[in-house]
């Protein structure tokens, strides 16, 4: 790898870029799991984009931010908030198993992170064409699977474990309807294709992986608590074999650049935040280190993605992208993520408002709060929202409307400006009824971030350079994969090690503050590999 290239890259994309998933992080925080992590998927690959310099990258900015949301989403099935606490232990084995789980868990998640963000850059408009209707597919899937399951299988969530479905607490249903959904689009289809091939390779390196370290070798990262980390790894292994089986180089070189670099980023988070304790000073320093991630994971994908923009040919459009995966990717990213999260906002509402019910007029607040699939007023009002978005898109498409940008650099934009203050609104809003000063941490670096990022991508893109993709047909990435992987293994262990020491360098062997007594290893293990017990709530 020519390390001089790094230069090249805008100083806005990488501010821009880290600091929209910074703030992205602060609000996955509050908001959890794959959805939560999909808004600073959705903010960062716009924030490249729109600072990159690449207009054949510009006219695509919907499908980065989808397939960026898609990507980053993937981690945020992976628990780790007992890994965090085994950093804390005054076990030393425990500290190291904690500093490396956390290397490995921000590789895993920026990995797949990257792998979606740069799927874009490199497919065709034939091939990324391909993939709506096995997306499709998933999500109808998927829909289907909650509502039954909801359905039959009427087990609170702190009860998981008392589901028929249960598998060490892991998605592996999702995995499997993912799977059945893609095979029905290959039957209809009669053939496999670019996009369900590549659907396959995940969803088959996720059960291979899972069913290999979980049942087969008895590896669980953080028991009792879910084992998804190996499906994960499983996802990985199944990007790398298909860039390799379809010659897609640089979609692995950002896959592997991003997930070393995020590795380093999620451990090290870690890291300041125990130093941060050690200071004595009272505040939310978890936030603290969740922005500091996020900064931190942002960094690692600008580098994977502007290394990549100064070596991508441009990309086919031709044929043309069709008009309703168009309006599929920005309805994805302004309605189906902006409800998903934005929902459960419902819940503190109910538990914080005393003057609001759980249920009015006949109508439930939303189907979050309902043992069975139902519509609340809260989705009332999104299907509204969401039929205006998809007619006002279609319209635009036939006749454009004068508020929509006729520029690309316009359009994307409108849709950053829009998902950035939308989702700063709905966390700020969901945070409100129970408004303290420590909240200021997170709220408030969320908001001041989001002015910053707002100035950024009015003034700040407009001062990069157009740059003119390399006209090959055909780029080589073998020698910067080689060299990202070995730079990245060797850093992994060097970062892991010294990550240890400095914590007992801080610390000793006292454990620190603000996490509960975990310890992984040893006669005081407080990790037991037994299913929680009936009748208990899950660890």
């Amino acid at each position: 790898m020519d390390f001089g290239v790094l230069a090249e890259i805008p100083w806005q994309m990488v501010l821009l870029g880290a600091l929209s998933l910074s703030l992205g992080w602060g609000i996955r925080g509050n908001f959890g799991h794959e959805i939560g992590a999909a808004v600073p998927g959705a903010l960062a690959a716009m924030a490249i984009v729109l600072a990159s310099g690449r207009p054949d990258w510009g006219h695509r900015i919907a499908y980065f931010a989808m397939f960026g949301a898609l990507g980053w989403s993937f981690g945020g099935s992976m628990s780790y908030g007992h890994v965090l606490a085994y950093t804390n232990s005054r076990h030393s084995g425990s500290v190291l198993y904690g500093f490396a789980s956390l290397f490995l868990i921000g590789f895993l998640w920026a990995a797949m992170g990257g792998a979606g963000t740069s799927l874009p850059a490199v497919l065709s408009s034939e091939h990324l064409n391909l993939f709506f209707v096995p997306l499709a597919a998933i999500f109808i899937g998927w829909a289907i699977q909650n509502a039954a399951a909801r359905l039959i299988f009427r087990v609170p969530s702190m009860r998981r474990h008392e589901s028929r479905l249960y598998w060490y607490d892991t998605d592996w249903l999702n995995a499997l309807v993912a799977m059945a959904a893609t095979l029905i689009v290959v039957a209809l289809r009669q053939r496999f294709d670019m996009a369900t091939s590549f659907i396959l390779h995940l969803t088959i390196g996720w059960f291979v992986a899972f069913l290999l370290l979980v049942n087969v070798l008895k590896l669980r990262m953080t028991p009792p608590r879910g084992d998804n980390w190996s499906g994960c790894v499983g996802l990985v292994i199944g990007v790398l074999i298909y860039c390799w089986r379809h010659s897609l180089g640089g979609v692995a070189f950002v896959t592997l650049a991003a997930g070393f670099i995020g590795g380093f980023a999620f451990s090290f988070g870690q890291l300041l935040k125990l130093a941060y304790i050690k200071t004595g000073l009272k505040t939310n320093w978890h936030s603290v280190m969740e922005q500091t991630q996020g900064f931190l994971f942002g960094i690692g994908l600008v580098v994977a993605m502007g290394l990549l923009a100064s070596r991508a040919p441009a990309i086919s459009d031709v044929p043309p992208l069709s008009q309703w995966s168009m309006v599929f990717a920005v309805s994805f990213v302004l309605i189906a993520l902006t409800y998903l999260n934005h929902r459960k906002a419902t819940e503190t509402w109910i538990q914080q408002v005393k003057s609001l019910p759980e249920k009015f007029y006949g109508l439930r607040v939303s189907t979050w709060h309902s043992p069975t699939p139902t519509i609340g007023w809260f989705e009332l009002i999104y299907i509204a929202i969401g039929t205006a978005v998809v007619w006002l898109l279609f319209a635009h498409l036939k006749n454009p409307l004068p508020f929509i940008p006729a520029s690309w650099q316009g359009k994307g934009q409108l849709l950053y400006l829009i998902l950035l203050w939308w989702a700063v609104v709905f966390n700020f809003e969901r945070a409100l009824t129970g408004f303290a000063p420590q909240r200021m941490i997170t709220e408030g670096v969320i908001t001041f971030n989001a002015v910053i990022c707002t100035v950024l991508m009015a003034l700040g893109t407009q001062a990069v350079s157009i740059r003119e993709p390399i006209s090959q047909a055909v780029v080589s990435y073998e020698v910067w994969i080689l060299k990202t992987a070995i730079i990245g293994f060797c850093g992994m262990i060097l970062i892991t090690l010294a990550e240890w020491q400095i914590t007992h360098a801080i610390y000793g062997y006292k454990r620190a503050p603000d996490a509960g007594s975990h310890i992984r290893f040893g006669p005081n293990a407080t990790a037991t590999k037994e299913k929680p017990q009936t009748g208990n709530k899950h660890p």
